[in-house]
């Protein structure tokens, strides 16, 4: 496919920073690669100059792979493309010693986080999850807007922000004094250290000569800053968002950081890329009538020459069972008149507790599907078991990892043990590996406990040498049969089919493990870090080719697309949702409408029930205000007595006998 004059002139443009306005469909990813193919090869540019930054491991992976395709190797060496949370990784790791931090850096996952705000809050909350993670929440945002812990307490006014500026304090610096970083951190902290530190700065804007950033529209203000940093007065830069496709703001992400692109660099260039690849003429005309009914900071319309297409379904349905039957009898009837695959059809949703009904109807069909946002590879606790292991072997300050496997399996080191421990820790200002290891421990330990605590340090130490001086591969086994993880699982799970689905994917991590060791030289501590970004980074990602129907959030679903879209769920308190509609935020859900419509390729349908169960009851709905801003001429209804509905069930009627047949003739 070659590229249109708009896509040319982005990829050729350098006369100072560009914005790319790109619409749904519109090829952006296309666009960066190939303005780094052109940077290279055409511009003398070295690839060790230029750093594309974008939101995901998986589109990451995905750029790399599409530049690889037109650049040969030897040129991209050096080529830093990764997330923006790598790319803090990276500037904490080569300026550490700036930041007050050793070289091996521990990074804190969510539940490590959550774990330590625990342990703050548990003499005045015990251990109530709800106002831990409101806690949470106000420590992100903070470090999000780049204010730090001395001055949140002082901006801090409502009482509960007071109690949340006074963890925030403590939080850091238990987190300083682990040498270990939270996700906010890994933006937080390169970003100050850049604002902090001229010479620092400087390194880095001759470092990195252009930068190309992604989804600019889902950037919080650190990560705009960031960035803006880093491109400096050269403004070498490119950066591609779509502030139609901004459903992110309830995480701190910033649609308005496109326009201020405008006052920080005033001869900013714009340009739009407003041809779709991916849609019909009919289905983008319902997304430009839909999203036309929001403000807007530029002004643009998808178009396609992909033909006029098939009218969009409104299907109304008795309640939330009705509906998901009714669609899985339509996806039934579709693939059978049109020849089509599973994969091809996509179920999309609001709120993750719609997907139950629609599983349900899936499954009672026999029909295969996949699961958006199931338990992660890394999210099991037996891969956190594995992790902790991993990272108190590559750095004994990592007290997380510490907590977790002290005693898993059990050693019979109880809750008592550890509080003694932690608190000599915290009087001597170390680790609480450190503080086991020293001779003050006995005035605090005694008997078994401090034997039991001994023996395992005394084996860790061990462990530690055969991996920095032995086969790392080989080690890690060792490891598993020293703690006796295998029995561990067999008396603890809750049947011997759990336990060997557990040890399954113990065993596929050592396989990771030992493929990263030979991507990394044999550099464990390396391998343990990519591990660590890669479990808050990313779900398990599946093979999204298998022949399976998608069942997604409208969230998830974003950056992806399908032949055929179901959106259901097209409620008043559902899409829009009632926390947006109390907090007047109606924009934004319109804006996830909009993302929804434009995953469809060839077909849409939208559905809602009239009725659904709620706190036990069951209450009247009415259809999504949304559905009014629909081109009706572009619009079929399915009313339980319309005409269209009675030539439809005759339709879907065929399609089950045909699928009885095709059983039988199978047999």
């Amino acid at each position: 496919m070659q590229l249109n004059p708009d896509q040319q002139a982005a990829i050729r443009y350098l006369n100072g920073p560009l914005l790319v306005l790109a619409g749904a469909g519109s090829g952006k990813t296309r666009v960066i690669t190939q303005k780094i193919a052109y940077l290279i090869q055409d511009c003398a540019y070295d690839a060790n100059s230029i750093l594309a930054v974008t939101f995901t491991n998986k589109a990451a992976r995905e750029m790399k792979q599409r530049v690889s395709k037109v650049v040969n190797e030897t040129q991209l060496q050096g080529l830093r493309i990764s997330t923006f949370h790598n790319l803090g990784l990276y500037i904490l790791r080569c300026e550490h010693k700036a930041a007050g931090y050793k070289s091996n850096i521990t990074i804190f996952d969510d539940e490590d986080a959550t774990g330590l705000l625990r342990e703050l809050l548990l003499k005045k909350f015990a251990k109530d999850p709800k106002i831990i993670a409101q806690i949470k929440g106000h420590i992100s945002r903070w470090k999000n807007e780049l204010i730090a812990p001395d001055q949140a307490e002082k901006l801090a006014q409502a009482p509960w922000e007071m109690v949340a500026a006074n963890v925030y304090v403590d939080y850091a610096r238990y987190l300083h004094a682990y040498n270990a970083v939270d996700f906010d951190d890994l933006i937080y902290i390169p970003t100050k250290l850049l604002l902090d530190h001229e010479e620092i700065l400087t390194k880095w804007q001759m470092r990195i000569r252009y930068m190309l950033v992604d989804e600019y529209q889902d950037t919080n203000h650190s990560q705009y800053q960031l960035v803006k940093l880093i491109a400096g007065i050269r403004g070498g830069l490119t950066v591609v968002g779509d502030d139609d496709q901004s459903i992110y703001t309830w995480r701190g992400a910033r649609p308005e950081n496109l326009m201020q692109l405008s006052d920080d660099f005033p001869n900013l260039n714009l340009i739009k890329l407003e041809q779709n690849y991916r849609s019909t003429t009919r289905i983008l005309r319902c997304a430009n009538h839909l999203i036309s009914h929001n403000e807007h900071i530029f002004e643009k319309k998808l178009w396609s020459q992909l033909g006029e297409g098939e009218l969009l379904q409104i299907i109304s349905c008795k309640d939330e069972e009705s509906e998901a039957y009714r669609v899985i009898a339509e996806i039934t009837k579709h693939k059978f008149k049109h020849n089509t695959q599973f994969k091809d059809y996509a179920i999309l949703y609001r709120g993750n507790f719609q997907a139950r009904f629609f599983e349900k109807a899936l499954r009672e069909q026999n029909i295969p599907y996949k699961l958006s946002g199931g338990t992660a590879f890394f999210s099991r606790s037996e891969i956190k078991d594995l992790l902790a292991y991993f990272r108190l072997l590559v750095n004994p300050q990592d007290d997380a990892a510490f907590l977790r496997i002290i005693n898993v399996p059990r050693r019979g080191i109880g809750p008592t043990t550890i509080e003694k421990l932690g608190n000599y820790a915290k009087q001597r200002n170390v680790s609480l590996l450190l503080a086991a290891q020293e001779v003050g421990v006995q005035q605090i330990l005694s008997g078994k406990p401090l034997q039991t605590i001994k023996s395992f340090i005394e084996w860790l130490q061990t462990m530690v040498y055969k991996i920095r001086h032995d086969d790392a591969e080989i080690s890690l086994k060792q490891l598993l049969q020293d703690i006796g993880y295998q029995d561990w699982l067999e008396s603890t799970c809750s049947s011997d089919e759990v336990a060997k689905n557990k040890m399954g994917n113990v065993k596929e991590l050592l396989l990771w493990v030992a493929k990263l060791l030979k991507q990394h030289n044999g550099d464990f501590a390396d391998v343990v870090a990519k591990l660590t970004l890669l479990d808050m980074l990313e779900n398990s990602e599946e093979d999204t080719e298998q022949n399976k129907v998608q069942l997604s959030t409208l969230h998830a679903s974003k950056g992806l697309e399908y032949p055929y879209v179901f959106l259901v769920g097209m409620e008043e308190g559902l899409l829009p949702h009632t926390i947006s509609i109390d907090e007047k935020n109606i924009a934004e859900e319109r804006r996830l409408a909009y993302v929804g419509i434009t995953r469809a390729q060839r077909g849409l349908t939208i559905t809602f029930a009239r009725q659904r169960k709620k706190h036990g009851g069951v209450i009247d709905t009415k259809p999504s205000r949304f559905l009014k801003e629909l081109p009706t001429d572009d619009l079929q209804w399915f009313t339980p007595n319309s005409a269209a509905s009675e030539e439809n069930r005759q339709e879907t009627g065929k399609a089950h006998l045909a699928n009885i047949r095709e059983l039988l003739a199978k047999k």
